[in-house]
């Protein structure tokens, strides 16, 4: 099952579903087809169109999505990088800037990606103490459509359009 991008009525990019999810809001008129291009399905009596971007008919209010704080969104955001050394090492960790036990905060401004001999010198000091500083100043990534579904787009590249300017 492939990946379909969800458009709302008015063609701002919603959420992703499968192949099986797509035809069956397009058999039941929920959603009409928008860009094709990966085939036809094939059952016994029928054959369906493999939808690759699909536009729902009723629009959704939907409230503005957030990047959610994760390991993994941490690591993405700072490019699998070490933010003091610069390496591109596979063992990372995260680390906050301002230890927790020292009154630091769980929040995007306060935690970065570290390589484990970064983090271990750190230690629980401040950057100040440890005598280390970031190569970058951490930010929370923006909830654009293009940063929520860039790790579609290698192989999909016709949704590009649809997401950019969202």
């Amino acid at each position: 099952m492939e990946p379909v991008l969800v458009l709302n009525a008015n063609f701002e990019p919603l959420n992703v579903c499968g192949t099986r999810r797509a035809i069956c809001l397009i058999l039941m008129e929920k959603a009409n087809l928008v860009v094709n291009g990966r085939g036809v399905i094939h059952s016994v009596n029928h054959s369906f169109p493999r939808p690759s971007i699909i536009r729902l008919e009723a629009m959704i209010k939907k409230p503005r999505p957030r990047v959610k704080l994760t390991k993994k969104e941490i690591f993405r955001r700072d490019k699998f990088t070490c933010q003091y050394c610069g390496n591109k090492k596979k063992n990372l960790t995260i680390d906050h800037i301002i230890p927790r036990h020292m009154g630091g905060e769980h929040n995007w401004t306060n935690v970065i990606t570290a390589c484990a001999n970064c983090n271990h010198k750190k230690g629980g000091r401040k950057l100040s103490d440890a005598g280390m500083h970031l190569r970058i100043k951490p930010y929370e990534p923006s909830s654009s459509a293009m940063y929520l579904f860039q790790n579609f787009l290698p192989n999909n590249e016709e949704w590009e359009q649809f997401l950019i300017g969202w």
